[in-house]
């Protein structure tokens, strides 16, 4: 997995990004009816039951756009809210209140309804050994806050990107040539490059699943679109050798009986390419 220092100049960047994608040359409604001395308060209203993520982070933001400004906050992350609670209070310059507030909502929005569904997924598996992952299928620029909003819900980070983590995927398999040839490649390139990344091979039947266990260096087998009864038999074979984990199209019906597979880890797209953002809203003090 990347670093913390890696993780954090993501989040740097998302916020430097957003900033000049929302602000550009300046806020021009704002400079021109309030005063720049003009110093306000503003509350962060939920008016959406869910889990509440995204507080830390809004913090960061409105740290970048003005350290001045001071934030109180009433409700941490990670945290079931319910209509009509106040997350955080906001107090500064009325002109930097609302810079940020926009990348601050649609931010905590989208992190509160990932650590949500995750959570509930969580919900879901219960009981069993199974851990909840995300994958890269996330929103082009801001994978760093929507994987940091699965962690908030319970859930587990997958590698973050190409860069962390081998994973021989179907694609991968065939145009080498064959398991046991891309996982020989795999092994060969970490030694001539002098890298430590582990290495997670997709298996498409139990053919494959065989095949991977008589290598060595798999970390993981991806589990990938199996039903019911062959993922039974295929954690049966991997036996602890290496973590197994479940994937493809699993879902709110499907999750708990690839739980009560065995499975160590069950991954899903659709903790951050499937949500709805949760309502939130920030009003002025008067």
């Amino acid at each position: 997995m990347i670093s913390k220092a890696q993780f954090d100049k993501e989040l740097e960047l998302i916020i430097e990004n957003a900033i000049r994608e929302d602000v550009g040359d300046g806020d021009h409604s704002s400079l021109a009816c309030i005063p720049a001395d003009a110093m306000g308060k503003a509350k962060l209203l939920v008016k959406e039951d869910g889990i509440l993520a995204g507080v830390d982070f809004a913090k960061m933001i409105f740290n970048y756009v003005d350290p001045e400004m001071e934030v109180e906050v009433l409700i941490e992350d990670g945290t079931p809210v319910k209509y009509g609670d106040i997350a955080f209070y906001v107090t500064g310059k009325s002109q930097s209140i609302l810079k940020a507030e926009r990348v601050v909502l649609n931010s905590m929005q989208r992190m509160s309804a990932i650590a949500t569904k995750t959570k509930a997924f969580m919900k879901m598996v219960e009981g069993t050994k199974a851990k909840i992952l995300d994958t890269r299928k996330t929103t082009p620029g801001i994978r760093a806050i929507e994987k940091w909003a699965v962690k908030i819900g319970g859930g587990e980070n997958h590698r973050f990107a190409l860069y962390d983590m081998i994973m021989l995927k179907d694609n991968h398999i065939d145009f080498a040539g064959g398991i046991t040839q891309a996982i020989n490649q795999t092994k060969q390139y970490l030694k001539a490059e002098n890298r430590d990344l582990k290495i997670i091979v997709e298996a498409r039947d139990l053919n494959e699943i065989a095949e991977i266990l008589e290598n060595d260096g798999v970390y993981q087998i991806l589990i990938d679109n199996f039903n019911f009864e062959d993922t039974k038999k295929a954690v049966a074979m991997i036996d602890g050798k290496c973590f197994a984990e479940s994937s493809g199209n699993i879902n709110e019906k499907t999750i708990r009986e690839y739980a009560n597979c065995g499975v160590d880890f069950i991954s899903s797209g659709a903790l951050t390419h499937s949500v709805y953002n949760m309502d939130l809203s920030l009003k002025a003090v008067l």
